[in-house]
């Protein structure tokens, strides 16, 4: 027997008409548009300015000049922000589908933090020195972490309030754990000073090329989930009427987050608030269907990771601010905005 699902979801997730997905389209195609722009800033603006014709030879000759070499070093920087800041923005809209939590991010949840205590652990103690033993270890601790806070929030009765509870306690109890580590080892503190608060400063070639693999098969997952998330989000009576496999979906959605996050986390550092806040204000626009966020997400992620780090090397030049610092100075606020403003709504 079918399970009608009420009107207001049913209102939510019919149909759009063709002229609302037109504008969506447009839209998609402008974000990315922007991207692009974000891009090339991110490639000429540093603690030396490059202009347009310099940025332009860097790209597509190779003489060694200064620009040149500025620009390669630059574009790998630029290229792994691109790659991070679409597995943020995916990973952080797939679990607010997930938690039916419009507030949930992958660092809310602690996922960040269980990674980031994995990767510091390998340094300090097994003396893991290459990106690729970061990455498994990244994974781990990111997996056991959101399996810990999926049991203790309820499992299949969890709500979004235990969720979130239960994903604050554990980050709280695990960056505790990353202070007394760095404390301690005086040894490691450089090494991770600036990896724990989240960087692009190390990006090379190498790096992209052993993150791409898992951020490929985290995108690709997140991506064809799309469909069966948006049943999940109308709960589960509706969801299990409409054909969806509710745990294999929440099993790979989490796997999707775990290797999206790991890989992002390992290769920079864990970096906050870019998987809040973009999804969240994507659906202001696009509405609940995750056909439409998640490349919304994908796009829009990177130019607000790219801006961020475009900021932080400009505001305090010649110096550099790290990027995790910038967008945890940004989301702070706009998070206190949106929880307001949701607070408001309700009353």
């Amino acid at each position: 027997m079918l399970v009608d699902s009420p009107p207001e979801q049913r209102a939510e997730h019919a149909p759009a008409p063709p002229t609302r997905h037109a504008a969506k389209a447009l839209g998609l195609l402008l974000a990315a548009v922007l991207l692009v722009l974000v891009a090339l800033a991110s490639i000429a603006i540093g603690a030396k300015g490059l202009s347009p014709a310099q940025v332009w030879h860097g790209l597509f000759h190779d003489t060694g000049t200064y620009g040149d070499v500025v620009v390669d070093e630059r574009l790998s920087r630029t290229v792994l922000g691109l790659l991070v800041g679409a597995a943020l923005g995916l990973s952080g809209a797939v679990l607010q589908a997930l938690t039916r939590n419009p507030l949930a991010d992958p660092g809310l949840l602690g996922i960040n933090a269980g990674a980031s205590a994995a990767v510091v652990t390998a340094m300090t103690y097994l003396g893991v020195t290459s990106l690729t033993g970061y990455v498994w270890f990244a994974f781990l601790g990111a997996a056991a972490v959101g399996a810990l806070v999926w049991f203790l929030g309820g499992s299949r009765g969890a709500t979004p309030v235990r969720l979130a509870l239960a994903g604050t306690a554990i980050t709280a109890a695990l960056y505790g754990y990353l202070q007394a580590v760095m404390i301690t080892d005086g040894a490691a503190l450089g090494k991770m000073r600036f990896w724990t608060v989240g960087s692009l400063v190390s990006a090379t070639d190498s790096t992209i090329v052993q993150v791409l693999p898992f951020l490929a098969v985290g995108t690709v997952l997140a991506l064809v989930l799309a469909r069966p998330l948006n049943a999940v989000e109308m709960g589960d009576d509706t969801a299990r009427a409409l054909g969806a496999n509710l745990d294999r979906t929440r099993a790979l959605a989490m796997l999707s987050a775990v290797m999206l996050c790991g890989a992002a986390t390992a290769a920079c550092g864990p970096i906050m608030f870019v998987g809040l806040m973009v999804p969240h204000v994507v659906r202001s626009f696009t509405g609940p269907d995750l056909r439409w966020i998640l490349p919304y997400a994908t796009v829009l992620a990177p130019v607000l990771l790219l801006g961020s780090d475009v900021l932080g090397r400009v505001v305090t030049r010649p110096a550099e601010l790290q990027v995790g610092i910038v967008t945890a100075v940004i989301g702070g606020p706009v998070f206190i905005f949106l929880v307001r403003r949701r607070r408001t709504a309700q009353l």
